[in-house]
């Protein structure tokens, strides 16, 4: 049986390690200046960030039109028995609904669509222990089976810098990131529910980055993980962090990541994210 695995942009793994575990990726867009850019295709996260500094009106980020899922989809069906489509949260994107309209609409082919309930680099953990799994020849049912577990262990949280993004996406009020730039709150986000919400308030960015180490931590004495530092154009800052937390944490396998245009619109330009999940048991 030969199977195959899709995910959306927005898991943010990079292009070598996508070619070589064979995984097809379908871009979320984002409208900057009037043009439309596929992400992860069209526009350098650098240069993104770069273009929307300043307090002009964010860009338009949209989920993947269904026609691109059926292409995708048609064309694996050619090689493939099967196909497993892992993409963010449905709480926060209407990319999985569409991936289930698309895959509804195939028939000779057996279509898994699996709702991660999260984002960014921690749905890649999905995506890559999927890909993995599939070089194995584990079964499907094998393969959802683990991707069900790593539910029970995933964990992220970010830390947003600057309030101003939330307060442009109406997220807050004018006055809430006023006052909260004043005072120099930091909150940190999670996802709960297939949601982003609030964890925690915190004064300044280190005791922010701080307290999710400390999350990290709690886990770290339980079981090995693999975790994901994300940034949000700051690789200096996340090299640092994967250094310190390197050290201090031997037996957790750590990578750096970032937040790119469709979620880097909504956080904003220095936001930080650490997510992790129990490592596969050999």
């Amino acid at each position: 049986m030969n199977i195959a695995i899709v995910t959306d942009s927005t898991a943010y793994i990079p292009q070598e390690i996508r070619k070589e575990l064979n995984i097809h990726m379908i871009p979320l867009t984002v409208m900057l200046d009037g043009q439309v850019y596929d992400e992860e295709l069209d526009i350098d996260t650098s240069e993104f960030y770069e273009r929307v500094r300043g307090d002009g009106p964010l860009p338009k980020t949209s989920q993947p039109p269904i026609g691109k899922f059926l292409e995708q989809y048609e064309a694996l069906k050619v090689n493939n028995d099967v196909i497993i489509s892992i993409h963010l949260s449905s709480g926060i994107s209407g990319t999985y609904s569409g991936a289930v309209q698309a895959g509804s609409m195939l028939k000779d082919i057996d279509i898994h669509v699996f709702d991660s309930e999260i984002s960014c680099y921690m749905q890649g953990f999905y995506v890559i222990r999927a890909a993995e799994l599939i070089q194995t020849g584990a079964s499907i049912d094998a393969i959802m089976n683990e991707l069900e577990q790593m539910k029970k262990t995933m964990r992220a949280y970010f830390m947003v810098d600057d309030l101003s993004h939330l307060q442009r996406g109406g997220r807050l009020s004018v006055t809430q990131a006023l006052i909260g730039g004043l005072l120099q709150v930091k909150p940190l986000l999670h996802f709960q529910q297939k949601v982003i919400e609030p964890f925690e308030k915190i004064r300044t960015r280190k005791k922010a980055m701080n307290r999710i180490v400390e999350l990290l931590g709690e886990d770290a004495k339980k079981y090995p993980l693999e975790a994901a530092i994300i940034h949000a154009n700051q690789p200096a800052e996340a090299e640092r962090w994967l250094e310190e937390l390197t050290s201090q944490y031997p037996n957790v396998k750590f990578t750096v990541s970032y937040f790119g245009p469709v979620i880097g619109t909504h956080l904003g330009e220095g936001s930080m994210g650490l997510g992790w999940v129990k490592r596969k048991d050999n």
